[in-house]
Parts: structure tokens; C-alpha cells; sequence
């Protein structure tokens, strides 16, 4: 007589018989028909391309090429991981390039650099018929209709601004739709995730009260706010401030990987309640927290995210030409499918990469342009950060030139004996000065 133990395995060891064979046959069926893992992965990515979160193509561009497009070849470019070629075989439809200036450019020509690299983003852009320039997600739609690879205007890092909100409408109006707080360096209004730079070092204030600002700014003007990058007190501050979901455009599991540069699970679930996207970087030292990684690696941070948050709060965001070193299997954006394989292979659906792929960044976007739609009646905000806060020597305090002839006595002595011949014109210079920055 079989005992209760027995009575009650039987079954289940029939089925579980059952489903290994079905799972053999499943196998043999695919080699039979032809239609592989892969197979399944290419089509699935037809059907759905890849928006990438990130890309530092423009970096190397001007490392390389000092940002002359004339010297280059877009479809085939050697010592970078992309080029046009690439992005098609990968069926990447839509890339967020990144115009990144380096921190040391802080206090500096952050500005001019920045306008430099958007100069050249949108040349390359505009200069190749395969690309397209988009702005808006509907823009982007149409572009898949077109079969073009729609680019993106992404600023890493808020020193890019040097601390002015009139300069962050500026980079809108240039095309800019996406903007990380920080890079590796604080700004004087958001903290950084790096000690690399000891600047705008302060205690317990990790989002200031200009970093508020900016944050609405840029949920009036429709820009997404990325967190990359930032410290997790600072992402924690404009999750919370934000009225838009936000992003992580390339960030990877802290629980996977302790990194300080990936999110935390306490972090991800503030990020799924403001219905926000965290696009899993793919960077080695970000996957494996070593120089070496596989796809393997990649997909575990996939899958946790997934068992944090679920499938609908995640994105891809290469951070290719970014970083030194990507997992075997997946060194350029050409590889991309295999890692679709590899998650198929972990049973993760058809709709839930198709989410992944582009779904869920579309409608990050749309809710981003639907606060603007919101916000539309507000006016541009004119919220100026305190001189002692910026304590940049290279900020110009706005006064009138002294006119030629002035001596160097005290001014107000000066006024008392000049005649008023000297004194009109230096009136007519402030008043024009003024009018100038009305």
C-alpha cells in the first residue's frame, strides 16, 4: 500500500516527467522547424526595436575626431562600439545620445562644451539619412514608422547648465529632453554618487532649493529628470519632488552588484510608485562589480529588478563608448538580440520584453510631455541661485564698464567732481547695460 508520501509525490513527479518532455519536444520542434532561441530574439526585436537609455557616441567623437564628422564614416567606425551598421543589426530604433562634458569643466566652460557636443549630436543626426532628430514620443513613433534610428538629446551632468535655469530652456529649445542631475561631481544644487571631486561639499542637503527648481523646470518644460549618476539621498529628494516619473537611464542593481553607482531595492520601489524606468546599464564593473562579465551577469539584474518592481518599470541603457569593458557576448550594440535570447531562455515573456525594449520608455515620455500639458499655464521659472552658493570666480557680476578717463578714487567722491558731461555718458551705459538683460 503506498503511504500518504507517496500518493501525494506520484503525481507530482508524473508531471514534472511530463513537462521535461514537453520541453524536450519543445527543443526538438524548434531545431526541426528552424525558428531558434535566436531566431525568436531577432524577431521579437523586429517587432519591437530597442530604445537605448544611453550612448556616449558624441564623447568619442570629439576624444577621437575632435567632433570633424568630415573624417568619419558613421556606418563603420573603428575603435568605438557603435556606428549605424551596428545599430541596425542590433535593432537599436531610437538611442539616447548623451552630451557629456567633463566635471573639470565646472566653473569653467561647461557651457560652451556642452554646446559643442549637442552642435555635433545633432549634426551627425541630421547629416545621415538613417538618423533622425526627434523631440517628442510621438516624433519617435513616427520614426519606427520610417524605419530611421531616431536620436535623442540626453545632458550628463547638471554642470552643464552652470547653475541657470534660463540656460537648462536654452538646451530645450536646442532639442535636449532628458538631463542627469549629476555626473561625478556635485553641483552646487544636487550631490553626486562619486567622491571623485571634493566640490560644493555639504552636509544633509543633497537637493537644494535651486535643485527643487530645477526639477520643476524641467517637469514644465517636459524634460525627463535622470538619476543616474546622483547620490541615492538626491535621487530619493527628486523622486519625491518631481510631479513626472523619472529615470535611471544607465543603472543596475546595488543588490546584484554594491556598487554606488546602482540603485537599491529601497530606491526601486520609490521609482516604481512614481511610475519611473530603471534602463540596467550593462557596463562590467556596474554588472559583476569586476573587470570580466557575461550575459549571463546581465540577465540577473534583469531578473531581480523584475522580482523588485516587475517588468514594467525596466529599460536598457547600454552606456556603450561610456565606460571601458562590457560582458563577453555583448561588446558593441550589435549584440543586443543576444541578450533577448538569454532572457527568453529565463522564461521571461513576449510582452514583457517588448515592455522592456520600448514600451515602458514610451510611456515614461508621454507621462513626461503629459505634465507639461499640466504645467503648460505656468510661466518659466525665474528662481536664481544665491552668488555664495555658485562661489564661482569665473561668474561675471553684471555692473557697467567704467568709462575711459575715470580715475580709480572712491566713487562717490569721484561723482561729486566730475562734470556732467562725464556723467551722462556713464548713465546712458547703465541704463543701456540694464535694458540689455531685461
Amino acid at each position: 500500500m503506498l503511504s500518504r508520501k507517496n500518493v501525494n509525490s506520484a503525481p507530482s513527479g508524473f508531471w514534472m516527467k511530463s513537462l521535461g518532455h514537453l520541453v524536450v519536444l519543445s527543443s526538438l520542434s524548434s531545431l526541426i522547424s528552424g525558428y531558434s532561441d535566436r531566431d525568436r530574439a531577432n524577431d521579437l526585436m523586429s517587432r519591437y526595436p530597442l530604445i537605448d537609455g544611453h550612448n556616449d557616441l558624441a564623447l568619442q567623437l570629439r576624444i577621437l575626431h575632435n567632433n570633424r564628422l568630415s573624417q568619419v564614416n558613421l556606418y563603420n567606425i573603428s575603435k568605438v562600439a557603435t556606428d549605424i551598421t551596428r545599430l541596425q543589426a542590433g535593432h537599436v530604433q531610437a538611442q539616447m545620445f548623451a552630451v557629456y562634458v567633463l566635471c573639470g569643466a565646472q566653473e569653467k566652460d561647461a557651457v560652451r562644451l556642452t554646446l559643442e557636443q549637442i552642435d555635433v549630436v545633432r549634426r551627425m543626426c541630421t547629416e545621415y539619412q538613417d538618423f533622425e532628430l526627434v523631440t517628442s514620443a510621438q516624433e519617435l513613433r513616427n520614426s519606427a514608422m520610417r524605419h530611421k534610428i531616431a536620436c535623442l538629446i540626453s545632458i550628463e551632468g547638471g554642470h552643464s547648465i552652470d547653475s541657470s535655469l534660463p540656460a537648462l530652456r536654452m538646451f530645450y529649445q536646442l532639442g535636449v529632453r532628458s538631463m542627469t542631475l549629476t555626473h561625478s561631481c556635485n553641483t552646487p544644487w544636487a550631490e553626486s554618487s562619486s567622491k571623485l571631486y571634493d566640490v560644493y561639499q555639504r552636509q544633509n542637503n543633497s537637493l537644494t532649493h535651486f535643485g527643487k527648481a530645477v526639477v520643476e523646470e524641467m517637469n514644465r518644460l517636459g524634460m525627463i529628470v535622470d538619476l543616474s549618476h546622483t547620490s541615492w539621498e538626491t535621487a530619493r529628494a527628486a523622486l519625491k519632488h518631481s510631479k513626472a516619473p523619472v529615470i535611471f537611464s544607465h543603472s543596475s542593481s546595488f543588490s546584484v552588484c554594491s556598487h554606488g553607482r546602482n540603485v537599491p531595492d529601497w530606491l526601486l520601489l520609490d521609482l516604481k510608485k512614481k511610475r519611473g524606468l530603471i534602463m540596467v546599464n550593462i557596463h562590467n564593473n556596474f554588472i559583476s562589480c569586476s573587470n570580466k562579465a557575461n550575459i549571463s551577469h546581465v540577465a540577473d539584474h534583469f531578473d531581480h529588478i523584475k522580482k523588485v518592481i516587475g517588468a514594467e518599470s525596466i529599460g536598457i541603457g547600454g552606456d556603450f563608448e561610456g565606460a571601458v569593458g562590457f560582458p563577453q557576448g555583448l561588446e558593441d550594440v550589435s549584440k543586443y538580440p543576444a541578450l533577448i535570447q538569454e532572457l527568453l531562455k529565463r522564461n521571461w515573456t513576449e510582452n514583457e520584453l517588448a515592455d522592456v525594449l520600448r514600451n515602458n520608455f514610451l510611456r515614461v515620455f508621454e507621462e513626461v510631455e503629459g505634465v507639461r500639458h499640466q504645467l503648460n499655464s505656468n510661466r518659466p521659472s525665474e528662481v536664481q541661485i544665491a552668488l555664495e552658493e555658485v562661489q564661482n570666480p569665473c561668474r561675471l557680476v553684471l555692473r557697467p564698464p567704467r568709462p575711459r578717463g575715470f580715475s580709480h578714487q572712491n566713487p562717490s567722491s569721484r561723482a561729486q567732481h566730475e562734470p556732467k558731461s562725464l556723467l551722462i555718458p556713464a548713465i546712458v551705459l547703465l541704463l543701456s547695460s540694464l535694458l540689455m538683460f531685461e
